[in-house]
């Protein structure tokens, strides 16, 4: 070994750390893996604890949630007022609040609709387009508890997933395989864990907080958030259920594997994802990823970097201070452009034939792929953008069991969809537009729905 090489060796010696800093690194982290990771079973459905504890919060307050959310979407359309034209010293000089409340005149209008929409929902005001159960009132009253909750728990536990060394030894086990075959860091896997096994919310949060922080460059975010913030396997269950394929159901999970792997390798390849810049967030220092030494095992390095990582915390304060300030922001930014972003979404799709005239580009595309009932599938190829179930819902009345099956794989495929996901990208700091969006979820439908349907031929 030459000299250079031994330093190298020598700099990631783990003796000079003690148990007490194994236990810092250990016990925060199991804890992460265990709420957001381990898969529990609860009265018969796969969830996680995060799920599980915002399913009980539920049980018990869900009959309020919504006048509280409501509440918080009008107090940040207040904030954002006095931000944007009192411009109160109390504000301004508070880096938070700031952030928080002084928004561009675009969001500002989104954060008012969504407050809107909020209000005549729980209160059934104004056109009944607005507050129906197929539209705004389906989004407060079951999504948006679900979000109240998830954004609380996971909100102010998500620093025991980021902080203390789980993602620099992540990013060293597998830079080997994320970097040549996705173009994106070895700790983005986790955040693909996290949605596979939690949800695909969870995945935004962690890409957005992780991007916030300074380890993704604008591209690395924006292709994480829209490739591997997978829905969860619980989903694809619910899924699978409404179109009627539950005894088809490993070949359907297996479908929507080979062709999700698919679309992530060749999106973040070509635009728009290709096009984003390789910079940083603005209001942080880029933090390069940690090259792992010669003659060095990638669990070695991952463990002193873990290690590096979990005692920079020195303060609970801190901590509890951060986990705070996550649920605030999700709850003041995130939520209202989730009713706004996905309330107009439902509408389009609930009182306009838009989408059923989008899809009709798919009814010779589906024919020329021999898909059974083509013009009854067509719009389900384009719903999805307004809402990820839709597709199931429109699709179920369908014989073909081929056709159901490839409705529900390549619904589950498309991943952006403005009810939930949408939304949430929009409102986060994640750079990626409405346009993207549209050209994303096209994109990722035209890459998936051949192989779905070759699949599909195989099996039917």
């Amino acid at each position: 070994m030459d000299e250079k090489t031994k330093i190298k060796s020598d700099h990631i010696s783990l003796k000079s750390f003690t148990i007490l800093h194994f236990l810092k690194f250990i016990i925060p982290s199991l804890i992460g893996v265990f709420l957001f990771m381990i898969p529990i079973t609860n009265e018969g459905d796969i969830t996680i604890p995060v799920a599980f504890l915002s399913s009980q919060i539920n049980g018990l307050i869900g009959d309020y949630i919504p006048f509280i959310a409501t509440y918080f979407m009008v107090i940040s359309v207040i904030g954002s007022t006095l931000a944007i034209t009192v411009k109160p010293n109390f504000i301004l000089k508070n880096n938070f609040l700031r952030t928080l409340l002084n928004v561009s005149i675009p969001w500002f209008i989104v954060r008012i609709l969504g407050a809107v929409f909020a209000v005549s929902a729980v209160y059934k005001i104004g056109p009944e387009w607005i507050y129906s159960e197929n539209t705004g009132g389906m989004l407060m009253n079951s999504l948006v508890p679900v979000l109240f909750t998830t954004f609380l728990l996971a909100g102010f536990f998500l620093p025991l997933l980021l902080n203390f060394g789980l993602l620099e030894l992540f990013g060293a086990l597998l830079i080997k395989v994320m970097r040549p075959i996705f173009k994106i860091p070895g700790r983005s896997s986790l955040d693909c864990l996290a949605s596979w096994v939690g949800d695909g919310t969870i995945g935004v949060l962690l890409t957005s907080k992780q991007y916030e922080s300074g380890y993704y460059t604008k591209r690395e975010a924006a292709v994480i958030a829209t490739t591997f913030s997978v829905v969860s396997i619980t989903f694809t269950i619910v899924i699978a259920s409404t179109l009627r394929l539950e005894q088809y159901f490993p070949q359907y999970y297996l479908t929507v594997i080979i062709a999700g792997l698919a679309a992530a390798i060749i999106m973040p390849r070509i635009p728009p994802l290709s096009r984003k810049p390789d910079t940083g967030y603005e209001h942080t220092e880029l933090k390069e990823e940690s090259p792992i030494p010669p003659n060095v095992s990638l669990f070695k390095s991952g463990i002193h970097q873990a290690l590096e990582q979990a005692n920079k915390n020195t303060s609970v304060s801190s901590i509890i201070r951060e986990g705070c300030q996550n649920v605030v922001e999700m709850w003041f930014a995130v939520i209202p452009a989730v009713m706004a972003i996905g309330t107009i979404g439902v509408i389009i799709a609930e009182y306009t034939p838009i989408f059923k005239y989008l899809g009709m580009p798919f009814i010779p595309i589906l024919s020329l792929l021999q898909v059974p009932e083509a013009n009854e599938a067509a719009q389900t190829m384009i719903i999805g953008f307004a809402d990820m179930f839709l597709p199931a819902l429109i699709g179920q009345g369908i014989e073909s069991d081929m056709t159901r099956f490839v409705i529900g794989a390549v619904s589950v495929t498309q991943l952006v969809y403005l009810s939930e996901m949408g939304g949430l990208l929009l409102g986060s700091k994640i750079p990626v537009t409405f346009k993207d969006l549209i050209l994303i979820f096209l994109l990722r439908t035209i890459i998936t729905l051949p192989i779905v349907v070759l699949i599909a031929h195989f099996i039917f």
